[in-house]
């Protein structure tokens, strides 16, 4: 950007870089005292947020090697191998936040060519036990403001900034099953929905050429 041009531009620039996330300021609490300690907001919000939580469904933990095993055999599980996990590191949104574990987007982005092999590995031994890493269940948790009266916690909602890892192995996953599906030619061609190039429209002009010849 040549400055002395784009003048405009490169105040707008400057100003996004200067942004900092507002604090939330102080609460009402259920006696309508005003709460103004860090610890006593925090205490609010997350009574806010565990009063609108569902809670966990039951584990589910002993089927699912099971059912994993009659999709596949061992011989032919698909692996998540070193090249899709450093694509996918390559690509990765350095303005995103990072989770509970640290691990910043832009740091695993540049040394994506030294940390894939070792990343694969546990993203592989991950899709393979159907097990996930405690620290990837982690996140933080912040607060963001909805509407109304901000002193009222209710009017906060919960985002969870979890481990870029994890994120990683949730963006892996489908891609794999996918291709896994198609070279095993396990999808009917009126399998429409959750596959690549279809939708509701292509289902729907699939049954009208069905029922006009």
């Amino acid at each position: 950007m040549d400055v002395k041009v784009n003048k405009k531009g490169f105040c707008k620039y400057i100003g996004g870089k200067r942004k900092t996330r507002e604090n939330v300021g102080p609460l009402l609490n259920e006696t309508g005292a005003m709460v103004a300690e860090d610890a006593e907001k925090v205490e609010l919000l997350n009574a806010a947020f565990a009063s609108v939580f569902t809670a966990q469904a039951s584990p589910q933990e002993s089927r699912t090697l099971e059912e994993t095993e009659n999709v596949w055999t061992k011989e032919d599980f698909p692996l998540v191998e070193e090249d899709q996990v450093r694509e996918q590191l390559s690509k990765l949104d350095i303005r995103k936040s990072m989770g509970l574990d640290g691990m910043h987007p832009r740091v695993l982005r540049e040394l994506a060519e030294v940390v894939a092999g070792l990343l694969s590995i546990i993203l592989e031994r991950s899709w393979r036990t159907g097990e996930v890493p405690e620290d990837w269940r982690k996140a933080n948790v912040i607060p963001v403001f909805k509407k109304g009266k901000k002193v009222d916690p209710g009017n906060y909602r919960p985002v969870s900034l979890t481990s870029i890892p994890g994120k990683t192995m949730e963006w892996l996953v489908p891609g794999i099953i996918s291709k896994h599906l198609e070279e095993k030619k396990a999808l009917r061609s009126s399998q429409h929905g959750f596959t690549k190039g279809n939708s509701c429209l292509t289902n729907l002009t699939a049954f009208y050429d069905g029922i006009t010849g």
